[in-house]
């Protein structure tokens, strides 16, 4: 295989259409602009979205959905991520100096993820109820 031997694969190249080459060629004349009107003239550019004045769809549609300012305030704990407090009893105060949350963080619910070796003392976070059973089953407890 050489480089001046090399070409793109069949079909994959299409070859531009020449217009205003007369009727025989399919597009002569108007050149597929069809007659006057907007579309027909030269710098003519549609906006995105634009329906001829109709009302657009995206302006039509309902708009839906928002975001809770309760999920800026809310943080969810893995429990394994509870090793790496060092403390015995753990609160927000507890994880924020842990890294584990950020300071706007105000809400925590910790769920069933990861393995927990020792006995801890949750007070103040939200617990999933099988975070709540392996908690209790290491002999710690949830306030």
């Amino acid at each position: 295989m050489r480089l001046n031997s090399l070409r793109p694969a069949v079909g994959s190249k299409r070859v531009k259409i020449r217009v205003g080459r007369g009727i025989g060629c399919g597009c002569g004349k108007t050149c597929g602009r069809g007659h006057k009107g907007q579309t027909a003239r030269s710098g003519y550019s549609k906006k995105l979205g634009f329906e001829g004045g109709q009302m657009p769809f995206q302006r039509r549609v309902p708009k839906f959905g928002f975001r809770s300012y309760l999920s800026l305030i809310t943080a969810e704990i893995r429990l394994g991520d509870l090793v790496k407090v060092l403390h015995d009893r753990i609160g927000l105060k507890e994880l924020r100096d842990a890294s584990l949350i950020g300071d706007n963080v105000k809400r925590v619910k910790v769920i069933l993820s990861g393995s927990l070796c020792r006995s801890v003392t949750l007070y103040g976070l939200a617990v999933t109820k099988g975070a709540r059973e392996l908690i209790e089953s290491l002999g710690g407890k949830v306030e």
